[in-house]
């Protein structure tokens, strides 16, 4: 019972707060027509004041940090990352209508972290003043990294092998394997030679150099490089650290009126994508809250520490991810990933799995 409450006060609280109010404010003013246009390039520094000062955050917290402490959660996230998208290619993957190769970059999609959606769970923890460690948002790398560099292997696996299956439909069985398994018959095709000669390797160190050149991972790590080489407090306090609410509301703002766009964009896709953007953010938040209570009894990792790692579990990257899939799996249909994750994915996070994961910390005994 303590649990639903603590449920209900959250959930009113996000309602009330500038978080949540300015993302529904957004859809309801695309909802209703309005011109209100916000430029790109302001979001763009937004972005990276955000991300910046998260990152500056978690680099100050790391100097003054055990490393030891945080080897078990950096784990946990990245082992996250890579599961979630399997959990995709085997689930959303074998819905009709759904293909394969759309469903694992939706995973990617929605193992990759949502820098707006951490953000406003480290506001919603402070404002409670529920304590955390403060190098937690610094497991968002972690995280993104592997989701998005295994979606993209994933993706050009799967579509290799359809591709030779659909080479040994047509073409005789002396002229082509008939699947990327079966090598004993690829070696009577063509003597001396196996299926590993047939297909293409994926090269993955592109792919991890892409996501850390994006915008998003880029002005994290440079938080992150400056909190733990220099001596950034003075320009913490009086400049990123003052301003970081403001522009997270404008940040919402925009958020909630691309999300309404891409409404009309998800209806073009099968409806298991709603249920899968309903249901996942929360599957793949308890997973994470489970194993960060392993960490919190095991190591001490805080229970504000297990409520990120589940947060960040359950979003759905907003901002690197995008352009990243965009790049690796360009068969992939873009209104189906995207429009999962922004229409319906960050909402309900945002709105939905914070307080949750916030009640269910709670009834542990967060404070």
């Amino acid at each position: 019972m303590d649990f639903f409450s603590n449920f209900f006060m959250d959930f009113v609280k996000q309602l009330q707060s500038p978080t949540l109010s300015f993302l529904i404010g957004g859809m309801a003013l695309a909802a209703l027509g309005s011109q209100l246009e916000i430029p790109e390039a302001i979001c763009k520094i937004i972005i990276f004041m955000l991300l910046a000062k998260i990152g500056l955050t978690g680099g100050m917290a790391i100097r003054n940090s055990n490393l030891t402490e945080m080897v078990l959660p950096v784990v946990f996230a990245a082992l996250l990352g890579i599961l979630i998208v399997f959990i995709a290619r085997y689930t959303l993957g074998r819905m009709p209508r759904v293909k394969t190769v759309d469903a694992i970059a939706t995973g990617g999609l929605f193992g990759a972290v949502s820098g707006s959606t951490m953000a406003a769970a480290l506001t919603l923890l402070e404002e409670q003043k529920i304590q955390f460690e403060a190098w937690a948002g610094a497991l968002y790398p972690f995280m993104d990294i592997p989701a998005l560099v295994t979606a993209i292997v994933i993706a050009n696996i799967y579509l290799n092998r359809q591709q030779l299956k659909e080479m040994a439909y047509a073409e005789p069985l002396s002229k082509v394997a008939v699947t990327a398994g079966d090598d004993s018959r690829t070696r009577r095709a063509y003597p001396g030679r196996s299926t590993r000669a047939v297909l293409p390797r994926v090269k993955i160190w592109p792919i991890v150099q892409e996501s850390l050149q994006g915008p998003a991972l880029s002005a994290m790590l440079l938080g992150l490089a400056l909190g733990v080489f220099a001596r950034p407090e003075s320009v913490y306090q009086n400049f990123y650290d003052p301003l970081f609410r403001g522009l997270l509301s404008i940040l919402m703002l925009v958020m909630g009126m691309e999300a309404w766009s891409r409404v009309g964009e998800l209806r073009k896709v099968a409806q298991w994508y709603v249920v899968y953007s309903v249901v996942a953010p929360f599957v793949h938040g308890l997973i994470a809250f489970g194993l960060g209570l392993f960490a919190h009894y095991t190591t001490g990792f805080s229970l504000g520490g297990v409520v990120v790692l589940a947060v960040i579990a359950a979003s759905s990257s907003d901002i690197s991810g995008p352009p990243t899939l965009r790049a690796g799996i360009p068969s992939a249909n873009p209104s189906a990933y995207i429009g999962a994750s922004t229409a319906i994915g960050t909402p309900v996070a945002i709105g939905l799995c914070i307080p949750f994961f916030l009640g269910l910390a709670q009834t542990f005994g967060a404070n």
